[in-house]
């Protein structure tokens, strides 16, 4: 039961955060639930790579006949957080710039740049 149990709950994740970005009508909120769509591939990653009974990787103090987990999908997870908070600060950020040069965070009541070109 358990071993489809972190990929129902990753998908679950995931379609919260996609709901919130198809219902979002402000800018941060939008930021937030990427971050929700974002944390959702860290479940699945660390789903991925859990292995029953493994230990941590080292074997300078275990037999190499002990079953481990893979290294590789938790440096994957470690990197995927790290590339997640550059792009947070990178659209909240972007959010800021957005609300000082149009006036608002709502993306309804921006106008186009065709709009603006003309004016």
């Amino acid at each position: 039961m358990l071993s489809w149990l972190p990929y129902a709950v990753a998908g679950w994740i995931f379609l919260v955060g996609c709901f919130g970005l198809v219902t979002s009508r402000h800018l941060v909120h939008t930021v937030v639930c990427l971050n929700v769509v974002q944390s959702s591939t860290y479940l699945l990653l660390l789903a991925i790579g859990w292995t029953r009974g493994g230990t941590a990787p080292i074997f300078a103090d275990i037999a190499h006949s002990r079953t481990v987990v893979d290294p590789v999908v938790q440096a994957m997870t470690l990197t995927d957080v790290v590339v997640g908070a550059a792009v947070t600060a990178l659209l909240l950020a972007l959010t800021i710039q957005v609300a000082r040069r149009r006036g608002t965070v709502d993306p309804r009541e921006m106008r186009s740049l065709e709009q603006e070109s003309e004016e």
